[in-house]
């Protein structure tokens, strides 16, 4: 059966519909609640995928932030075995760190709520991505900001930040916004997290009152992306790339 690694940061980030995607596929899910005291693998040896979900902590520096060489290290090995690979928000920007990006506290402001990411064309081709309609409402929840690796695609955008998702190299993506969240997800987030709103020019009521609209619209589109990511993950044969190693 094939194996992804799921890195969680906080209670309130679990993978929700990415874990339903993976379990439909097959995938056997090795979660690691690292915030709980959970161990990281030294590399993705044993695995055929690797999620790293969001978080409040900064990527650009280990304050507060304990396993954050540990999961670099990680995503480094990812990236050269060519294991499928999917970082949301947090984790988007420490695979920005893994292939040679950037990240910054973001100058626009935190970016919180429902609200529209623009597809670029090359996402038109994408393995995850295309093709989907040219602008999704998905739901952000962030203060800092990445430049995409070099060489690397960028597949959204959105008028606040510019970088919304991108691939590096053939097989991993990093979405800055939270496609996998369901109605479980941003009630925690609302709980863990409401406050944060209120710095981004919104409320806790007014992205509770949004959800149900948004999530009805993007459900399809969430579930297809994340979908043929599970199916990457279930079609990877880790045995034979060691065989090749």
């Amino acid at each position: 059966m094939a194996s992804c690694l799921v890195v969680q940061h906080v209670e309130p980030e679990g993978p929700y519909a990415i874990g339903d995607a993976l379990d439909a596929a097959g995938v056997e899910i090795d979660l690691r609640r690292v915030f709980a005291g959970d161990r990281l693998p030294s590399d993705v040896s044993d695995h055929d995928g690797l999620v790293m979900m969001g978080g409040p902590m900064s990527a650009a520096g280990d304050a507060g932030f304990a396993t954050r060489r540990a999961e670099l290290a990680l995503l480094v090995d990812a990236l050269d075995r060519g294991t499928p690979t999917l970082g949301v928000c947090l984790g988007a920007q420490l695979l920005a760190l893994a292939g040679g990006g950037a990240v910054s506290s973001g100058d626009a402001g935190p970016e919180i709520g429902w609200a529209p990411v623009d597809l670029t064309d090359s996402a038109g081709d994408d393995p995850l991505l295309g093709p989907l309609p040219p602008r999704l409402s998905v739901l952000h929840w962030h203060g800092d900001t990445f430049d995409p690796p070099p060489g690397a695609v960028l597949l959204a955008t959105s008028t606040r930040y510019r970088g919304q998702a991108f691939r590096v190299g053939s097989r991993a993506w990093g979405l800055q916004f939270h496609l996998e969240v369901d109605e479980r997800a941003v009630a925690a987030f609302l709980d863990a997290f409401g406050a944060d709103a209120l710095s981004a020019g919104t409320t806790p009521e007014a992205i509770a009152l949004d959800t149900a609209a948004a999530l009805a619209t993007l459900g399809p589109h969430r579930t297809r992306v994340l979908a043929r990511f599970a199916g990457l993950v279930a079609a990877h044969d880790r045995s034979r790339l060691a065989d090749l190693a």
